[in-house]
Parts: structure tokens; sequence; C-alpha cells
């Protein structure tokens, strides 16, 4: 795949991008003059007709550098007649906090146009959709799932699609979206404009740039995988059942008014939200189990300053937009360590500074050594000498040992109490033993008639099970020491 770079341009001025004057008096109204770096590049590739691959994280400004364009091009090219359902350009992002919020920077810097844009995610009940397609649209924005439903219903006409952006590619791609993305790709008018943005260039997104994109422009205003200078990182060792008391006193020592805190699961998000609320600090966890409402309302009071707290999974957070975020905590370090730019990049944005806090246990370590291997530098290890931890722990559920990087570890993993047969696990075949599933119209066992029986005992795990080795060769190991002997609280 060839493309073309573009030098970047730090004295350009939106005045020199020629864009129609509605979207001037839009820009103005938002009270910008200059362009972003991946603006000032991508906006004159746009409006040239090219393909575009453009690298750029999130906080770059690089929604305005494909929303402006698009705008600008339709509105200098209109359609005589329009069917109903039939969107001149697709937006396809991951998640539906991204897609609302790409489809109100169209509503921003398209309020002077006569221009109708939709968004359409899943989650939400679908009818409202399939009504406000039944009218004139010309920009939509949608999750890749989603879109497909529409398609099937026989909802949504994408023969008329002029531009395609697929943003966050890389994103997409991590969460399983491709083969729903190659399915909606066949349904697009070979003759089209595209555009892909992707924060990272992975082996899958090149071969899916190679296929999409025709002579491309280049924009890339972030080397790949780097750290903004103007975060402040810090790592705190301390032991997991520790990380919640020292995480509340970390928000009440410091006056902290809006903090954004990410763990590795929605069970943890959601027992990491009680403790706080307990411990008397308001707080709210967004998650793939949310619900859309409640997704929308916890986010718009963190934005607002009215939730001091937001925790959050990966995938909730994936392309929130929070201007001047002053505070990031990693509660558990992510299995990627790509997650963990992504994260911290929720600060230090638009030239303002950020402080990224993480708190690492000793399980945590070779996360720890994977992410300061990606970004080239060591992370300053600091102490809080005013945490005392609290003298009577309350006792915890043992943990299942830790998962190697890329994998992902699921609920029905912890141990707990035998199971009465018949109870099931939607990923086991029955307790019967013969591999019928719980609910199967197949006869039971007619020593199951008269009531559960004890299930039987799981047998032991093979020498070969990657959990365990991983577990017997962590306790096997010495682990440096995490507190001093003195009471009061000492990293090493």
């Amino acid at each position: 795949m060839s493309h073309t770079a573009i030098p970047l341009s730090t004295e350009i001025s939106f005045a020199d991008l020629n864009l129609a004057q509605p979207l001037m008096r839009a820009i103005a109204d938002a009270g910008y003059t200059r362009p972003t770096p991946v603006q000032a590049q991508a906006i004159p590739l746009v409006l040239a007709g090219g393909d575009l691959l453009a690298g750029a994280q999130t906080g770059t400004g690089k929604t305005a550098g494909f929303t402006l364009p698009i705008l600008h091009l339709l509105t200098a090219k209109p359609l005589a007649s329009q069917r109903a359902g039939r969107p001149r350009c697709l937006i396809l992002v991951p998640t539906r906090e991204l897609a609302a919020q790409v489809e109100e920077s169209v509503q921003t810097y398209g309020k002077y146009l006569s221009l109708k844009s939709m968004v359409m995610f899943g989650g939400v009940n679908i009818n409202p959709q399939i009504k406000a397609l039944r009218g004139q649209m010309d920009i939509l924005v949608a999750t890749p799932g989603r879109l497909l439903d529409h398609v099937g219903q026989k909802t949504l006409d994408l023969s008329g699609v002029e531009i395609l952006v697929l943003d966050e590619a890389d994103r997409m791609l991590d969460m399983g979206f491709i083969r729903d993305i190659r399915k909606i790709i066949a349904l697009l008018p070979k003759q089209r404009q595209n555009l892909l943005f992707s924060a990272t260039f992975s082996d899958e997104i090149k071969t899916l740039a190679d296929g999409l994109l025709h002579n491309p422009g280049y924009v890339e205003v972030a080397r790949r995988n780097t750290t903004a200078e103007l975060i402040e990182q810090s790592v705190h060792l301390v032991p997991q059942k520790l990380k919640s008391y020292l995480l509340a006193h970390l928000i009440k020592h410091h006056d902290w008014k809006q903090v954004l805190v990410f763990t590795r699961t929605k069970h943890g998000a959601n027992r990491l939200t009680e403790k706080l609320i307990a411990d008397g600090i308001p707080a709210a966890a967004i998650h793939g189990n949310k619900s859309q409402p409640a997704r929308t309302k916890a986010l718009a009071q963190f934005k607002d300053g009215t939730l001091p707290v937001l925790v959050a999974t990966d995938i909730a957070a994936r392309g929130l937009d929070i201007d001047m975020l002053p505070h990031v905590v990693n509660f558990e370090l992510p299995n990627i360590p790509e997650d963990y730019v992504h994260r911290i990049g929720r600060t230090g944005r638009a030239g303002s500074s950020g402080a990224a806090i993480s708190l690492v246990d000793s399980e945590e370590f070779s996360y720890l050594k994977s992410i300061e291997r990606l970004i080239k530098r060591e992370i300053p290890k600091v102490t809080v000498d005013s945490f005392v931890p609290p003298a009577n722990l309350p006792a915890e559920a043992p943990r299942p040992p830790r998962q190697p990087h890329g994998q992902k570890r699921h609920s029905h993993t912890t141990a707990s109490a035998p199971r009465p047969a018949g109870s099931g696990n939607r990923n086991q075949p029955s307790r019967d033993g013969q591999g019928r599933k719980p609910g199967s119209q197949q006869p039971r066992n007619p020593q199951q008639r008269n009531g559960p029986q004890p299930a039987k005992p799981r047998p032991a795990a093979k020498p070969a099970d990657q959990h365990l080795s991983e577990a017997a060769r962590h306790q096997s190991m010495p682990q440096p020491a995490l507190f001093s002997p003195k009471p009061v609280w000492r990293g090493k």
C-alpha cells in the first residue's frame, strides 16, 4: 500500500482550510481558531476527495478532523432527491459512547447546515431508530452490530454511501468486529471515499487498510505507543486487598474532584464503586452490563463535575472525551500493554497537564515490566507516607491466578462451593456425564428425579494447564516486599 505523507504545519489557521462559511461560523461559536495537527493535515486531504490513513489517538482532535471536511463535501454536492434511510456518509465506531460523541460533533459543526444526521447503537430499543430511518439522513454514525441488525430488517439502505469512516479501527478489531466490518463493506458501493483512523498500526490494521484504501494520504501526529509528555506517571506498590483503601485515601487527602478509575473486569468495577460509596465518596461504574441510560447519566454527571469518581472498564471508556481530565487511576493494570497508553491518554490532553497513577500488586509486576518496555521508560515508584493501612481488614474471597497477557478472566473460574447437579454452567456439559446440556429434551438420569444430587468433584487440572502453571511458577519465586515492618505504609 502506497501513501502520501503530508508535512506538519503548526502555523495554519482554520481560515486557511477553505471550509464553507457555515462551518467557519460553527467553529467560531465553539471557540476554536487554530486546528490541531491532525486537523491541519487531515482536512485538506479529505477535501481533496482521496482516501486517508490516519494514526491519531484520542484527544488529538481527530473527530473534527473528519467531520468538518465531510460536512463541507456533502454540502458542496447536494443531491436532487434522496430516498429515506439511505445515508451518504457512514461512520463506524466501536462503542456506544464514541458513537454519541461523534454524532454530537456532527451536530455541533453542522448546526448552520441543512444536513441531517443520526446515531444508532445497541443496548436501546430499535424501534425509534427504525422510525428515524424513515426520514432524510445524510450522515449515519453507528456501531457495527446494530447496523447489521437494521440491514437484516431491511430498514437501512447502504447503496448511496459516498464516504466511509472507520474510527478507532484498532479497537474495533480488538473487540472482534472484523467480520462485521467486512460484511458492511461488501454492502457499500465500490466507488467511495474511505477514511481509516487508528491509534496503533498492527498487522491486522495494515491488512485491513491494504484491502480498503486506494493510494491513501497518510497522517500520523503521535508516534506509535507513546505517552504524552504532559502526563505525570507514577506507581504505588500495594497489595490488592489494600488498593481500595489507598485509593479512597488519595481522593480524600488530595481532594481530587474528577478522577477516572480503570478496572480489569465489570465485577471489579461494581465492587470498587460500592466500597468508595461506603467510604463517603460519590462514584458510579460504567461497563457493558450497564444500561445505556445509566451509562449516559453517569458520564454526564462526571463531565459536569457533580460525580467526582467514574469507575470504568476499558471497553466502556474507549473514546470518552473529557476536557482537561486531571487524574486517571489504574486500579488494576491491563493485560495488554497498549491499553495502558489508551487509558492514561484520557488525561494530559489539548496542552493541559494530568496525572496517571497505577496501583500495582506483586502479581502485576510482569504487566508493569511489559508496559515499561512498550513506552521505553521506567515509571517512578512513589510512597504515600500519610497512608496507614486499616488494622482489621475484612476477609476476602481467594482470587484466581492472574491470566497471561491477552487472555480474559471469567467469573466462573473463581473458586466456589460445589453446585447441585443440574444447576448448570452454560459453558460446561451437564453433570450427568453424558454431554447433555441443561434444559434439553432428553430424559434425565433417573437418580436426579428425586432432587438435586451432590456434584461430582472436578478433576484435577492437568500439568499443562496454563493458568495453574503460571500460579505455581509465581508461588515458587521470591516476591518483593511491599511494606516495611513499620505500621506506616512504605512502598519499595
